[in-house]
């Protein structure tokens, strides 16, 4: 017997067996239900440049269609070795770019593995205690210091001066340094929180001070 006819066989025994369509919809039902919640704190938690919808909808059905193996593969042990097997030599080349949509990934998994054998309360209870527990950490982490790339283009001939209002900046760390002629481009790693903006304000004011930028972003790298 092939491996393809050993899935039919078994699938054919599964929905013929114990699997009922009410369960099976039930089972969608709730593992569509917790995918929301996963994709709502998804949502409100992103702090990369562009959204990617399509990542959301990935979490949805990601989440559903494990609840459809685990429903099919959940009492016949043959299957389940066969599609183990199907699916370790399948090799995945989409890159995820966050480690953070890594673990939404296996999230929508946890989620749709409980719904499949379903154990419904549990499912939610522990969807929703991670996502309020993660949006909490999550808050309390955007609240405190936040970074930025400071850039301060200058004439070189007030260079003391803007070195000199520098030195109250908060903790800052020189990235690169552009001179193009008399004029000069420095960009910073620098940590902001909302009592020190004012400080870099104070950098515009100072004549032959060109522009003052941020750039908010995510820093990966370690100082």
């Amino acid at each position: 017997m092939s491996f393809l006819d050993l899935i039919k066989k078994g699938i054919v025994e599964e929905f013929t067996g114990t699997v009922s369509l009410n369960g099976v919809l039930l089972s969608l039902l709730t593992a569509f239900a917790i995918a929301i919640f996963i994709v709502y704190v998804y949502r409100r938690t992103y702090s990369g440049v562009i959204y990617s919808k399509s990542f959301s909808l990935l979490l949805i059905l990601l989440a559903m269609v494990t609840t459809l193996v685990v429903r099919t593969i959940s009492s016949n042990l043959a299957l389940s070795l066969g599609m183990v097997g199907a699916l370790s030599i399948v090799r995945y080349r989409t890159a995820v770019k966050d480690p953070i949509d890594t673990g939404f990934i296996f999230w929508a998994i946890m989620g749709g593995i409980m719904s499949g054998v379903g154990i419904y309360l549990v499912a939610f209870i522990s969807s929703l205690a991670i996502g309020f527990l993660f949006m909490i950490f999550y808050n309390f982490e955007s609240r405190s210091i936040s970074r930025f790339l400071l850039i301060v283009k200058f004439d070189d001939a007030v260079h003391e001066a803007v070195y000199a209002a520098l030195k109250t900046m908060p903790k800052h760390k020189l990235r690169s340094k552009t001179l193009v002629g008399q004029n000069v481009e420095l960009t910073f790693d620098i940590e902001i929180s909302d009592k020190s903006e004012r400080k870099v304000d104070s950098l515009k004011k100072i004549p032959g001070v060109e522009s003052v930028s941020l750039i908010s972003y995510q820093n990966d790298i370690g100082v």
